[in-house]
């Protein structure tokens, strides 16, 4: 019984027109489902991914327009990684951010020349990155051919997140012991902090992660708009979704019953560095409730929650189309 990698990455905005702007317009990502957060209606829950809203995919917002700006802190997801085809592609995406204005690092080159990452920040200042891992391919997907960005250059899903905490010894042994990661790689210090990468599954992009020790950072634990709230772990049945509660439960880590979020089943647990950490099945998928050719366009709302339609839409702000913005050649 092995998890799939990474799910999806769950964050916070306080923009959700601008957020659509900069993942459809600027990323190229589809918006795949316009919902609303289940335990907080007045807000929108956004997700952006491939064209069919592939696990592995899914980057998601809550639109909580109260929310401060966000400050880093330990315990929680610093930084989400997105793999991409090539590395030619590295560099087009560099001269597609800065014809966009979007500032960013000089790639950089990592583990003797095999990986190159671009790093940047999304308007609320969210750490990005772009991966190319030379050691395998970037995972396959869907492009968004209806997008701005060409086929040939769509994000590949994810291929890492990185975790601050204080102490990396905890969170290693919940990945290693509890959720079955291997360590690949650790940097011991030096110039710069304690960290170590863990890899699950089939290993490479997508099922990646990386913590960092940081005990610079004051433990803190409350997102803001521009913050990481969880990130979910992929398995693919329901069946092997209740033995790893199960599991987790077994190892003391006081996950959550299962909760039908409909397009997904999902448990919640916090590992001991405070990270917010789900595993979510694969199905049933975004196509539940809507043609596949028009995910995203119309506000859908869960059996049990369709009934207040009116007055949830009421509660909430209008949004521009999506994807409409530049394209990339």
């Amino acid at each position: 019984m092995e998890l799939g990698g990474i799910h999806h990455v769950t964050a916070v905005t306080a923009d959700a027109p601008g957020n659509l702007e900069f993942y459809t317009g600027v990323l190229g990502l589809r918006l795949v489902k316009k919902t609303v957060n289940q335990d907080d209606v007045s807000a929108y829950h956004l997700f952006y991914a491939d064209a069919e809203g592939s696990p592995g995919t899914e980057m998601t917002f809550f639109d909580w327009r109260w929310a401060p700006p966000h400050e880093a802190g330990a315990g929680l997801v610093s930084a989400t990684a997105f793999a991409v085809p090539d590395g030619e592609s590295l560099e087009w995406w560099a001269r597609r951010l800065d014809e966009l204005g979007v500032s960013r690092e000089e790639i950089q080159e990592e583990e003797g020349g095999r990986r190159a990452v671009l790093e940047f920040s999304d308007p609320e200042g969210q750490r990005l990155r772009l991966v190319h891992d030379g050691s395998g391919e970037a995972p396959e997907v869907r492009p968004w051919e209806r997008g701005p960005v060409p086929p040939g250059r769509f994000l590949r899903g994810f291929d890492s997140v990185e975790l601050s905490v204080w102490r990396l010894g905890p969170t290693e042994a919940v990945l290693t012991e509890a959720m079955g990661f291997r360590k690949v790689g650790e940097r011991s210090g030096g110039d710069g902090p304690r960290s170590a990468v863990y890899e699950v599954g089939p290993g490479g992009p997508g099922a990646r992660v990386v913590v960092v020790e940081r005990r610079d950072l004051p433990l803190h634990r409350r997102v803001g708009a521009g913050g990481v709230h969880h990130v979910a772990f992929r398995v693919p049945d329901e069946e092997e979704h209740r033995a790893w509660r199960e599991r987790l439960a077994r190892a003391g880590l006081g996950v959550t019953p299962v909760i039908d979020r409909f397009y997904f089943k999902s448990v919640y647990f916090r590992e001991p560095g405070g990270v917010l950490f789900e595993i979510a099945t694969d199905g049933p998928g975004f196509a539940t409730d809507e043609d596949p050719e028009h995910l995203g366009e119309r506000l859908a709302l869960p059996p049990f929650l369709e009934p207040h339609r009116e007055q949830i839409e009421r509660g909430l702000r209008p949004l521009p189309t999506a994807g409409l913005a530049r394209s990339g050649e």
